[in-house]
């Protein structure tokens, strides 16, 4: 389990603070490749690495005027400096340093997430190393299907999240480049080894051919692994919210003493976490959109992406840091109800095991045609008797099904009454649950 941390750390990631502290190292790491490469002496850099610092309400005042940030916030520095002041951003272009800058707070922001993953993935496999053998019955359309446990399904969601770490592993690798390239990238007043100083200062990679900017593919291929992981955390959110229906009740959020879930109706115990969850998922993946739209810029660059990137990466990691949290404490403290899963799982009558029936009859020298018939029909009968108010289950504790399948002729014709019982088994289909998991857990 790794260590929590305050939901307040990824918002200080994103604060004018931080945005600041970034640009400023940048134009430092400048400095000091300029220092390296004979251009600012040894004691112009020691002054402005020592002394450099701004003042954000200062920035404030001084941009009222210029309209221009970056301006501003040289401006700022400068005025903690002296004369060395002339060698602060020297060579640069805006978005130099904000670029590099945004690189930066986006490859920490994204090493927070796969935090919040990790314990995500750690307490669904503690859960579903608890359940791995508690039955369910399994849906397609809704429609109950074939015996699962519960194990196997929180597996599907674990393998699935796995997919998102390799993304946003992916999406951190292509992230982490910056460029000291220039108005235009054509580096004409910095050599390209200025840039490669900087980056490896600021544990980045120098971006192999820039224009004026960090291609904007770069950020929309983040926002995208951030908005698949919302869509597998949403996943999860909806089946547990469908889990809690009333009619279902296999398992449901936690509730605590005084919680109160509707302020008319005082017997309400709603999945408001999972709503939220859903709710919260779908912001995140809105940003996808403007993300893409904004890697089709004119020529060199122009600004238009400037004014989405402020509002969607705050809000992209932030939104999915909280999101993340939530789930996994969801799930941690989801409570699962086995004797209703039980109950659901024989709702049926025994239709659960219709497959298990038809896939003997091909070693008793049946087609595939004609025992599907047989099936079916049994399965239909047991349908008819549902709506017609019958019990699944016999007084004997029998299924409706197997009594059906049990009394045809023309399938005892191919099998007796122990064969027939044997397809009955809840075994096996729990047979291969332990192989699989060990495969998702990646267990030897």
């Amino acid at each position: 389990m790794v260590e929590r941390y305050s939901r307040k750390e990824m918002a200080s990631k994103w604060d004018l603070n931080a945005k600041y502290n970034a640009w400023l190292k940048v134009e430092l790491a400048a400095v000091k490749a300029w220092n390296k490469l004979g251009f600012i002496s040894d004691e112009d850099c020691e002054k402005i690495i020592k002394n450099a610092k701004f003042n954000i309400q200062r920035i404030d005042e001084i941009e009222k005027e210029t309209k221009h940030d970056v301006i501003a916030f040289l401006t700022s520095v400068s005025e903690s400096l002296g004369e060395e002041s002339r060698f602060l951003h020297f060579g640069m272009t805006s978005s130099d340093c904000i670029d590099t800058a945004v690189a930066l707070q986006i490859k920490e922001s994204l090493e927070l997430i796969l935090k919040d993953l990790y314990e995500l993935l750690a307490n669904i496999k503690a859960k579903a190393l608890e359940h791995k053998f508690t039955l369910m019955v399994g849906r397609s359309h809704g429609i109950h299907g074939e015996p699962i446990t519960f194990g196997l399904s929180l597996g599907v969601f674990y393998d699935e999240l796995k997919h998102s770490k390799k993304l946003l592993e992916q999406a951190q690798e292509m992230i982490s480049y910056g460029k000291i390239s220039g108005a235009m990238g054509n580096f004409a007043h910095a050599p390209l080894k200025l840039e490669e100083e900087v980056c490896k200062e600021l544990g980045l990679k120098p971006a192999p051919i820039s224009n004026q900017i960090i291609q904007r593919d770069r950020y929309a291929a983040v926002i995208s692994a951030l908005a698949i992981l919302a869509a597998s955390c949403e996943k999860i959110a909806i089946n547990i919210r469908h889990l809690q229906r009333t009619e279902v009740y296999e398992a449901e959020e936690f509730f605590s003493k005084g919680q109160k879930g509707s302020s008319a109706m005082p017997h309400k115990r709603n999945p408001v976490l999972s709503e939220n969850i859903t709710g919260l998922c779908r912001v995140i993946r809105s940003f996808v959109t403007p993300a893409l739209e904004n890697v089709a810029l004119w020529h060199e660059r122009d600004i238009s992406h400037s004014s989405v990137e402020r509002f969607i990466l705050p809000d992209a990691f932030i939104t999915t840091d909280f999101m993340l949290i939530r789930l996994s404490d969801l799930i941690k403290n989801l409570l699962v109800y086995p004797e209703n899963m039980m109950k659901n799982l024989n709702l049926t009558g025994g239709l659960v095991f219709s497959q298990r029936v038809l896939l003997e009859l091909p070693f008793k020298g049946m087609s595939r045609e004609a025992a599907y018939k047989i099936v079916q029909r049994n399965a239909m009968k047991v349908w008819q008797d549902l709506q017609n108010g019958k019990s699944a289950l016999n007084e004997n504790g029998e299924s409706l099904f197997l009594q059906s399948l049990l009394e045809d002729e023309e399938l005892r014709q191919k099998l007796d009454e122990l064969s027939i019982r044997a397809c009955f088994d809840y075994s096996y289909y729990t047979k291969n649950v332990e192989a699989i998991l060990k495969r998702v857990f990646d267990e030897k």
